[in-house]
């Protein structure tokens, strides 16, 4: 794995419970989940990938649902909530004169972010949609200890006059999409494209800023 995944490298590689072969088993997981999908992936190609034989894959974990619970849960729970928790906290904590100021500081966090882990957001991405399980565990360690901040930040905005007067799920929705929107276009859908972040971010701002500000 290449630096910008090392923080998958650091859950799995210093983990001393797992084997050697299971290390291999789960950096060979995550490589090829996130080229080709969990569902168009085989556990064949993945012992393949290891330098294992398949029946070790399955010594280890009953079903190769059971390897991606393995891989996601862990990074989720024991690393990614704490670090996404923290490191958003850091964005929402701060008191912006303007929403539009909290905005760029959360593009840019969200945008450094997924850089230091393309392989987990590729993942996550394509496999929560179709896994329950994934939804839930992404609910419980991240969604919901972030939204009800988010929502007192976006009250704390509209009683200063500067967002429409929407429910805050309305505007969260807009916001959220409108980033996370760039972002899965820029790093999933369509990477070959030669990006400018910094006019792409400016020009969502104001997509969005233009959707939830109040009207004169």
């Amino acid at each position: 794995m290449n630096d910008q995944n090392n923080l998958i490298e650091e859950i799995f590689e210093n983990d001393d419970q797992l084997t050697e072969k299971q290390k291999k088993i789960i950096v060979a997981a995550i490589e090829s989940f996130a080229e080709k999908g969990y569902a168009s992936t085989s556990t064949s190609e993945i012992a393949k990938r290891a330098g294992v034989a398949e029946g070790t894959i399955f010594r280890h974990y009953k079903t190769k649902k059971d390897l991606l619970y393995s891989i996601v849960e862990p990074m989720i729970a024991k690393f990614i909530a704490p670090f996404v928790i923290n490191d958003m906290k850091k964005v929402l904590d701060q008191d912006y004169e303007q929403f539009e100021d909290f905005l760029r500081a959360m593009f840019e966090n969200r945008i450094s972010f997924i850089r230091r882990n393309l392989l987990l957001f590729r993942i996550l991405v394509q496999e929560i949609p179709f896994q329950p399980e994934l939804q839930k565990m992404f609910k419980k360690h991240i969604a919901s200890k972030i939204y009800t901040r988010f929502e007192d930040l976006v009250d704390h905005y509209k009683a200063k006059g500067q967002l429409v007067d929407l429910p805050a799920s309305t505007i969260i929705r807009v916001t959220v999409s409108s980033i996370f929107g760039y972002l899965i276009a820029r790093n999933l859908l369509f990477p070959e494209i030669n990006w400018d972040d910094e006019v792409e971010t400016e020009q969502t701002i104001r997509l969005i800023i233009n959707g939830v500000s109040p009207r004169e």
